[in-house]
């Protein structure tokens, strides 16, 4: 009984002839393992707690939480969500509350636009941070590359002979606006190239977009590419664009950020975007709590996971979309 435990539970040193004897006798006796008993033998539960920080971010949440959940189920773990409300109190007390149903692991789903405080000392399990960063730099926090992402927009369109920028974005507080910034100046100074007018911060929504850019482009006729720092804006940008007589991208190249396919694949042209990889974001870090649950030692700080470039008709004509290689990988 001991032998077949060990092969059934993957422990202890087994040689390979007795582990296939033991997996055959189970497949024909057709035995399944009993969850219960294993986690009163292990004193493991293999349920793993996700902590959505805050539903503004549901968008993005569902995804990570996707491709967590599947990069979990291949190891035969489950999981069970809550929602914080943006609410950090609630966030503390369902923190307990997954404590009290002995997860074995914790992932928070964080809010890309700002730190949260970190709940780590709340539970005495593993706990892994995703798509927002937290106040303590001991925690271990897994988010999109968003200034290698910009990097690549602006190196596209450095190479179809783009050289007049303006950049939209959102909020100046919100801290993925910033990372986006600071990728696009990085680039812009590699490729000698600039914007021909400072970086316009506001909110993430088309009907914000329209009025700025329509100034902008009256003020700065000779501008062929706008960056957007989301498809959301790149919508409202599009509209200005081709209210002011011009065409895209023939006269003016448009990019986005986010591959939100309710705006980037329904606008006229579709958006070239950037695309932040979310299920893959979840089941990375779905991974590295596995490891955590099972001893490695995790390394702290903010680790940023690559993008890709999803190329469509708004920069490249009417050629079909593609997708760039993913690159910044931390």
């Amino acid at each position: 009984m001991t032998t077949a435990s060990k092969v059934i539970n993957n422990t202890g040193r087994i040689s390979d002839e007795t582990r296939q004897r033991v997996l055959a006798a189970a497949d024909e006796l057709r035995f399944v393992p009993n969850p219960h008993a294993r986690s009163l033998h292990t004193g493991r539960t293999s349920i793993v707690g996700a902590l959505i920080l805050d539903s503004k971010a549901q968008r993005f949440a569902m995804p990570l939480i996707i491709g967590a959940d599947t990069a979990l189920s291949e190891i035969n773990l489950s999981m069970i969500a809550c929602d914080a409300k943006g609410d950090l109190d609630r966030a503390r007390s369902l923190v307990w509350m997954l404590r009290q149903r002995s997860v074995d692991g914790l992932i928070v789903i964080g809010e890309h636009q700002q730190a949260w405080p970190s709940l780590s000392e709340e539970i005495d399990r593993p706990v892994i941070y995703v798509h927002g960063e937290t106040t303590d730099r001991d925690d271990t926090v897994y988010v999109p590359d968003d200034q290698g992402g910009m990097r690549m927009v602006v190196d596209h369109l450095v190479r179809t002979g783009r050289r007049q920028f303006l950049h939209i974005t959102g909020p100046r507080r919100s801290r993925a606006a910033q990372q986006r910034v600071v990728g696009l100046r990085a680039e812009l100074k590699r490729a000698d190239a600039e914007l021909v007018a400072p970086v316009v911060y506001g909110e993430w929504s088309q009907r914000w977009a329209r009025e700025p850019t329509s100034e902008l482009l009256r003020k700065y006729p000779q501008v062929d590419a706008i960056i957007c720092g989301s498809d959301q804006i790149a919508t409202g940008v599009a509209d200005a664009i081709v209210g002011s007589g011009r065409t895209i991208p023939y006269d003016v190249a448009l990019t986005g950020f986010d591959n939100w396919v309710v705006f980037a694949e329904e606008m006229e042209p579709p958006l070239t975007t950037v695309d932040m990889n979310i299920e893959q974001l979840g089941a990375h870090a779905a991974e590295a709590l596995s490891a955590a649950m099972n001893g490695a030692v995790i390394q702290p700080g903010v680790h940023r996971r690559p993008c890709s470039l999803i190329l469509r008709a708004s920069t490249i004509g009417a050629a079909g979309p593609s997708t760039a290689a993913a690159m910044m990988a931390n």
